[in-house]
């Protein structure tokens, strides 16, 4: 996934460190941990020839750090280049001093597939009995997970499906009543759901629900009627 972002080569420098730190913030913001990211410059023998500038971001993996995205500042290189084999005047006019130049370009080039595994591998860990995958909720897979307490009373069932089926249009919604409780707790922890919705018998009398937040396995009771508000604070805050 890359981007080129034309600049004049008196700003070059401003805009390389700008995207810079774009481009960390943009992996902080998903939630990666800032132990676990670097930037690494370029040696000069690393550098392409064109180059002014380069580093690469780099994750913490298991088996040690490596690039995850490169910002390079490749100077005039590709529109000088490309005006002389081509014919064709790709050349700007600086508005003040009325000068010819060629944009110098800032690139950033990321890798879809290493982002999301870095996303798995930095959410990824393992809590005495349970292993949980800490994705932020904006990019967790499933938003929120309904369970009926027991999956043999009929009247459970139908309320947490009336509740699912609610829900699920508004979020990425599970619906679950495989097992234990217990178990289908852990297993969204697993697979990253933050939230999970424990519908009980206190939910047939006074229509409130119990919420579990996947981190900290703490659980709170709320109505049924401001259980969507509820999640909409929680998910995108």
């Amino acid at each position: 996934m890359e981007q080129e972002y034309f600049v004049h080569p008196s700003d070059a420098d401003k805009y390389f460190e700008k995207w810079k730190q774009e481009r960390m913030q943009w992996y902080i913001n998903l939630g990666i941990k800032k132990e676990n990211l670097r930037f690494r410059p370029h040696t000069k023998d690393e550098l392409a020839h064109y180059a002014k500038a380069a580093e690469d971001i780099e994750y913490q993996f298991p088996f040690g750090w490596n690039e995850i995205e490169g910002i390079h500042n490749r100077g005039d290189w590709d529109l000088s280049r490309h005006s002389k084999f081509s014919g064709e005047d790709l050349s700007e006019t600086d508005a003040k001093t009325g000068k010819k130049f060629y944009p110098y370009i800032i690139e950033t080039s990321a890798g879809a597939d290493r982002i999301t595994l870095v996303c798995l591998v930095d959410a990824y860990s393992e809590e005495k009995d349970r292993i949980v995958l800490k994705l932020i909720p904006k990019i967790a897979p499933y938003k929120v997970a309904v369970f009926p307490l027991l999956r043999n009373k009929p009247e459970l069932v139908k309320k947490a499906q009336e509740i699912y089926q609610d829900l699920k249009k508004d979020f990425v919604a599970d619906f679950d009543d495989r097992g234990n409780i217990g178990k289908r707790y852990y297993s969204q922890d697993e697979i990253g759901t933050p939230f999970c919705v424990t519908v009980d018998f206190e939910t047939l009398e006074n229509d409130s629900v119990t919420v579990r937040y996947r981190d900290t396995m703490k659980q709170e009771r709320i109505k049924v009627s401001e259980l969507k508000n509820y999640l909409n604070m929680l998910l995108f805050k």
